[in-house]
């Protein structure tokens, strides 16, 4: 699942290769791909149009183009792709930019997620619903305002895009594996300490993760575990554990993290 990190990777792909570009077409080779609008109405939208750089919070890319903002999330399986040959498109490439040099390609096998239009930029929120700030910019002490009033465990409350935005199961796994936190453990049980170990550990992944626009399989992550038939604690190389938490599969590891 793209969380944070991903889309910051899509984000920049998109602005390397199609911003600055104009729209000459607009082809969806599935039309349930388009949320809340038409095919037709979409190309009406964006043809003529040139791309200007796009933006993103939480695990939504925004692709403004002078007016209209095309709206992305990727879901489970989602990603681009820019080509300058129309010949080798793939039969999951959902929706097609074509652009005066080539073309970009919102690619998604699954059909999870998919493309929205906002007419200007006081549409967005309607189509996103309520976010919380951005993980990437969360400082401590609003970590500990957003976390001061939950009831429950802490991965669910990570995951809760409307409390803060970008934070899947695998950057939530990575994050409180480093923090040494258990993935159940009680947010009100938490303390100030824990919550200060919670808040780098949290920064760290993310500043790391997006310098590879991805979350990477890094020795000496756990993340590198994920799949792994023996999965390890690579700091203490104790078996893992996995049990649906929050109703996603995570990892953590028995003795690093305690409950």
């Amino acid at each position: 699942m793209p969380e944070l990190p991903d889309v910051e990777g899509f984000k920049r792909y998109w602005a390397r290769h199609a911003s600055g570009h104009r729209v000459k077409e607009v082809r969806v080779s599935n039309p349930a791909i388009v949320r809340n609008t038409s095919p037709s109405a979409l190309a009406r939208a964006l043809k003529g149009r040139r791309l200007e750089r796009p933006s993103r919070h939480g695990k939504w890319m925004f692709a403004p183009a002078g007016g209209p903002i095309l709206l992305l999330h990727f879901g489970m399986t989602g990603g681009l792709l820019w080509s300058r040959d129309e010949s080798d498109r793939h039969r999951h490439d959902r929706l097609v930019l074509v652009l005066d040099g080539g073309e970009i390609r919102y690619r998604n096998m699954r059909m999870l997620g998919g493309a929205w239009l906002a007419r200007d930029a006081s549409q967005v929120g309607q189509i996103t619903g309520e976010l919380g700030p951005d993980a990437a910019v969360v400082d401590r002490p609003q970590l500990e305002e957003l976390l001061a009033d939950r009831r429950g465990g802490i991965k669910a409350a990570l995951m809760n895009q409307g409390l803060i935005a970008g934070i899947g199961n695998e950057l939530s796994d990575e994050i409180l594996w480093q923090a040494r936190i258990h993935p159940s453990a009680q947010v009100q049980g938490l303390g100030r300490r824990r919550l200060g170990a919670l808040h780098r550990a949290m920064t760290d992944a993310i500043v790391e993760s997006n310098r590879h626009g991805r979350i990477p399989r890094l020795d000496g992550w756990i993340t590198s575990q994920r799949g792994v038939r023996d999965p390890r604690c690579p700091r203490c190389s104790s078996r893992l554990r996995r049990a649906t938490i929050a109703g996603r599969t995570a990892y953590w590891c028995p003795r690093c993290q305690r409950h």
